[in-house]
């Protein structure tokens, strides 16, 4: 076994790893509460108990309103389409011209590698490997088209978590400030494109509307998912409690994710004091939707013709090419 594969094999042990420890800490972090509290209605004479994690999650489900579950999947498949479309306005920038539907066949199979590969190139590694051995393309012009088009979305989750503070008065930020560095932080972020990226630039208004439409979509995903378990409470504090795990989702620790979402929601629960086996529940909820849609992702591994090809590559062909580039750079 080479040195390199031994280094993959560590980096997925290591995802996989930080995933189960987060979520052991969260589940185990929820049922101590329970117990906790089943313990003082004990010592109060109450007969009532509070149902435990597991039994919230069955009574929620199976009590949930379907039409909201469905709403909040289309949601977040046209979050996904926008995105798609958002990235291949990158792609064109580059001289990439592909057709929205191949580009989304690819965004797709790029989705299912971040969540149910979870190896060290990720989805979007793949789809550089892929593009550049099709079509003769640059790798650093992919690699600076994928990477700016992360940075619209984290562009666009900023800004719309930045309102959102304005509807929390609990967090006392005064209103001047998120509108300040929105404002500021948009200005500076387009002169540098403007200036050193002119090739973005002029799709700037475009695709970081489309980045908006993408953050909002999820949002409005996570409203559904709240409509379709009957909550009638505010809202905003769980809306705030997403994005920042969104924010958090990004760093590439654990699998897809997963993990580091709900230890923000439980973070958070405890400080809005928000029902925590509620803001668990839209977590792994949203988890189960991202990943019914990335599953579509497998067609294309199993049905390479889909994407013009008689046998797509491998995961670790990818990762191999990329440990090769990174050995020539150095």
């Amino acid at each position: 076994m080479t040195r390199n594969k031994i280094w993959r094999i560590t980096k997925t042990g290591f995802k996989v790893c930080i995933t189960a420890a987060a979520l052991y800490w969260v589940f185990s972090k929820v049922e101590s509460d329970y117990r906790e509290q089943a313990m003082e209605n004990i010592k109060a004479g109450s007969d009532e108990f509070p149902p435990s994690f597991w039994q919230f999650i069955k009574e929620a489900i199976l009590g949930s309103n379907p039409v909201f579950l469905l709403l909040a999947f289309t949601a977040y498949c046209c979050s996904i389409f926008i995105a798609s479309s958002r990235l291949n306005g990158f792609f064109k920038g580059v001289g990439l011209d592909l057709s929205e539907r191949y580009n989304l066949k690819l965004y797709l199979l790029g989705l299912f590698y971040n969540l149910f590969l979870p190896g060290g190139v990720g989805g979007d590694g793949y789809k550089i490997y892929f593009l550049r051995r099709k079509f003769r393309v640059k790798g650093r012009k992919l690699l600076s088209a994928v990477f700016f088009d992360r940075l619209s979305g984290l562009w666009a989750l900023c800004l719309i978590t930045s309102t959102l503070v304005i509807f929390i008065p609990r967090l006392q930020i005064p209103n001047e400030i998120p509108i300040v560095v929105v404002v500021l932080g948009s200005v500076a972020y387009y002169v540098i494109i403007h200036r050193y990226f002119s090739d973005y630039s002029k799709r700037f208004v475009r695709t970081h509307f489309k980045a908006l439409g993408v953050q909002s979509m999820q949002v409005i995903c996570v409203i559904f998912l709240l409509y379709a378990l009957g909550f009638e409470g505010k809202f905003s504090p769980y809306l705030f409690m997403f994005l920042l795990s969104s924010l958090v989702a990004v760093v590439p620790f654990t699998v897809g994710g997963l993990g580091a979402r709900e230890m923000v929601f439980v973070f958070g629960a405890e400080y809005f004091q928000m029902d925590k086996h509620l803001a668990l529940l839209i977590s792994l909820l949203f988890y189960l939707t991202s990943a019914s849609l990335a599953a579509f992702g497998s067609y294309f591994i199993l049905h390479p013709q889909g994407l013009g090809e008689d046998r797509l590559p491998t995961a670790e062909e990818a990762e191999m090419d990329k440990e090769n580039d990174d050995e020539e750079h150095r």
